[in-house]
């Protein structure tokens, strides 16, 4: 394993660091417990957006927070959920009077976490609401999870739902646009190499040469099945045809097509993907209105992509195009 670390033990803190200082005009770090606030927040009036989970999907979660996203981010240790004890305080310090929308990707831990941080949250007076992102169409019951997981839709959650609270909109009307995003965003990637976590120090999985896992997960966990490796046309068509079974579009509707990386994928074998889903979705009649290509939401190293396809309407649109600046997301300003 070579990879450009101190000690394992400090991965997080030591990144976390590192990025607070990069982005001091944008974040500003508390160092225990571990979370990162908008560097202007509480904005008094606005909702308060939060997420949070496992380290090792960078840009993911921290890079999302400024205006136009998250007020809060909550990093635990790699692919491991914060803890109640971290989410909490970043809870109450993303609480500007109007109330809090944890945004939790569905994995068992996340939940439970934070669970029980709303409702210690809820205790001392902030209201809270939570939308639970479970896009990913590939497995139910996974390792990690109850029913299906959080994956890639909830970089567009986190951006259509933090573009309603810095409108003004009230905590329900921003939990509603949030649940409302998942319920129409369906997702499914493929993994062409397993990622190595520091502190494992050895692959999550074993692919051979001339094999490919369709289906993993963003904690490199494996998927529906292996199959033989494929060029970039045929993995498009593989991951998409799936996704549009689940989510059902119909013709002529218009949609947000988002190709990401999961770490260790160039740029230009994403925008051939991409290339080729475009074309697909063309054949089904279907709008592609906007898009999004790059590594958003990842595994760490591992050699991959996902798709993901959200049904838009006019406000989500508008939502989407909404001024956005994080340090991973940023047009408008």
């Amino acid at each position: 394993m070579k990879k450009l670390i101190n000690d394992p033990k400090n991965v997080v803190s030591e990144a976390m660091e590192g990025f607070s200082q990069a982005h001091a005009d944008h974040v500003r770090l508390n160092p225990n417990p571990l979370f990162l606030s908008r560097a202007d927040a509480p904005r008094p009036g606005k909702v308060g957006l939060v997420s949070g989970g496992g380290s090792g999907h960078e840009p993911l979660h921290a890079g999302y927070v400024g205006v136009g996203m998250l007020d809060a981010a909550v990093p635990g240790p790699m692919f491991t959920s914060p803890t109640p004890e971290a989410i909490i305080p970043a809870t109450l310090a993303a609480n500007a009077g109007a109330g809090v929308v944890h945004i939790v990707k569905n994995y068992t831990g996340d939940v439970l976490n934070f669970e029980t941080a709303a409702e210690m949250a809820q205790a001392e007076g902030v209201e809270v609401r939570t939308v639970l992102v479970n896009d990913d169409v590939a497995v139910e019951d996974s390792l990690y999870t109850a029913g299906r997981r959080g994956v890639a839709g909830t970089v567009l959650v986190e951006k259509i739902a933090g573009a309603a609270a810095e409108r003004g909109d009230d905590l329900e009307t921003v939990a509603a646009i949030g649940k409302r995003v998942n319920d129409n965003v369906r997702s499914m990637g493929v993994a062409l190499s397993a990622c190595t976590v520091p502190h494992a120090g050895v692959p999550s999985f074993e692919l051979g040469e001339d094999e490919m896992e369709i289906g993993i997960g963003i904690h490199g966990e494996p998927g529906r099945h292996k199959v033989p490796m494929e060029d970039a046309n045929g993995i498009a068509a593989r991951l998409l045809e799936p996704v549009l079974a689940d989510l059902a579009p119909q013709a002529g509707d218009k949609v947000l097509l988002f190709v990401n990386g999961m770490g260790g994928t160039p740029a230009s074998e994403l925008y051939i993907v991409y290339r080729q889903a475009a074309k697909l979705l063309a054949q089904a009649d279907l709008v592609v209105a906007r898009s999004l290509v790059g590594n958003y939401i990842t595994a760490l190293d591992m050699q991959g992509c996902s798709i993901s396809v959200l049904r838009l309407d006019p406000e989500m649109t508008e939502l989407w195009d909404a001024p956005v600046n994080t340090p991973a997301l940023r047009w408008g300003m």
